[in-house]
């Protein structure tokens, strides 16, 4: 059986200002057609289908035509709710839907029963396990005293997953989740679900499946024989710029156990992304970045002195560029951007920091109440 997974296409987001909306329907076209002409047998989705909670009308259209054109193929799709998704709003309908392939699992009660698909070489078990928000859910997955966080949740759900599959004996075994994983490297571009200064979970929460298919981070990456990330189809952040983004064809085993075979079939870029370095002069003259014409640009300039009217000028040889910044050369770095200072901090932490600047660190009772009122808005969020 041949699966194809993707995740985190953020329906609906924008790139400093700049609408991807034509990127992602893009992608979506390329989606249909790799369906049509890899023999694909189902398609996994590992979530953040949409940027946002409440999406535009616009990606909500793109939404249905992706789902649409997917079930005319008459290809299967699964897919789960990410940290980005409503879960009751992209979940809704979905015993209807069920009926035309169309598989959406957005809620935790339903981890341990899976989509059923089959072939010559016998039944597949899928299990959709959407983002779980430890604070959220664990009344739902934990014991009342247990332990919480993102790896008591998702080893409960999986606890779930294992007691279905050993009443399932011959059948091979395939996890969606969406979740950060010990091991993964991250981009500027995910949202932190850091509970209690933790985020990640261990890679073995996932043993005795056939196949992870993991969504949260958005570069393709193997944590794992069997536990993967897609990654997403379009680059959301600079840091992203090395990135080969692509969908993954994966043949699963004939028998349980066996190795699936993985292969990466690269996205249609829309418009490339990239990062320049250098004085201004030099920049707008130097045929070494003329290919960087049509790129999206961040662009740090290096002269001695701030050049007047630089993104003026910039944008008459980049007309993309999207985000300047100034480290005059000779000059001792300083803290750099707002930005950079954030970058890899919990909210947590970002919180805690700006209490030390502006009074003196935060006792344990005060980190505790900062704890306790970002899983308050983290929980408010999901049950949107």
């Amino acid at each position: 059986m041949r699966l194809l997974h993707t995740s985190d296409w953020h329906l609906g987001r924008s790139f400093h200002r700049e609408d991807l909306l034509a990127a992602q329907a893009q992608f979506v076209d390329f989606l249909v057609e790799t369906v049509a002409t890899q023999r694909v047998d189902a398609v996994v989705v590992s979530g953040d289908v949409y940027d946002r909670a409440l999406p535009s009308v616009d990606a909500v259209s793109l939404c249905n035509d992706a789902l649409r054109r997917l079930q005319a193929t008459g290809v299967r799709v699964v897919l789960i709710s990410g940290n980005h998704d409503s879960a009751r709003r992209l979940g809704f309908g979905a015993d209807l839907i069920d009926a035309a392939g169309i598989h959406l699992r957005t809620h935790p009660h339903r981890v341990g029963e899976p989509v059923l698909l089959a072939d010559d070489d016998g039944p597949v078990a899928v299990y959709a396990v959407p983002y779980l928000e430890p604070d959220v859910v664990r009344d739902q997955l934990l014991d009342q005293d247990g332990e919480r966080g993102h790896t008591a949740v998702l080893s409960a759900a999986m606890s779930r997953v294992h007691a279905d599959l050993a009443r399932r004996p011959g059948a091979r075994s395939v996890v969606l989740a969406h979740a950060f994983v010990t091991g993964g490297v991250r981009s500027e571009s995910e949202r932190d679900i850091s509970v209690g200064g933790v985020s990640a979970v261990p890679a073995e929460v996932f043993t005795g499946v056939d196949y992870a298919a993991l969504g949260h981070l958005h570069g393709a990456q193997a944590l794992a024989e069997r536990v993967r990330y897609s990654g997403s189809p379009i680059a959301y952040s600079f840091s992203e710029e090395h990135h080969r983004k692509a969908v993954l064809l994966v043949d699963l085993p004939a028998v349980p156990g066996g190795r699936p075979v993985v292969e990466a079939a690269p996205t249609p870029v829309h418009r490339p992304v990239a990062r320049l370095r250098g004085r201004l002069d030099e920049l707008l003259v130097n045929p070494r970045w003329e290919s960087r014409s049509d790129h999206y640009l961040q662009v740090t300039l290096t002269d001695p002195q701030r050049p007047r009217e630089a993104m003026a000028r910039l944008r008459s040889r980049f007309p993309h560029t999207l985000v300047l910044a100034f480290e005059p050369e000779g000059v001792a770095p300083d803290e750099g951007s707002y930005v950079q200072r954030l970058r890899g901090r919990s909210d947590l932490e970002v919180a805690t920091d700006f209490v030390a600047h502006v009074r003196s660190d935060a006792d344990d009772a005060e980190r505790a109440l900062l704890a306790e009122a970002f899983a308050r808005a983290r929980a408010a969020e999901a049950a949107v």
